[in-house]
């Protein structure tokens, strides 16, 4: 199994969590720059990749991971 089939859910969660991020930072954001996360598109963005990845890799079935 190669890498891509084993951590396919983590990195989906990864990309849509720094795309969710960006648009969050982008389309609310913070009006006067002192919110620590959402006042830069960089930590925005990262936050959410980290979030979706937590969040993705939850949904992955436990005896996926046992065959790897």
């Amino acid at each position: 199994m190669n890498q891509l089939q084993k951590h396919g859910m983590t990195i989906l969660g990864i990309v849509l969590g720094a795309i969710a991020g960006y648009a969050w930072f982008r389309f609310v954001g913070c009006s006067t720059g002192s919110c620590p996360i959402t006042s830069n598109p960089w930590t925005s963005s990262i936050y959410g990749g980290v979030m979706g990845g937590l969040s993705f890799t939850s949904l992955v079935n436990k005896n996926e991971m046992k065959q790897s």
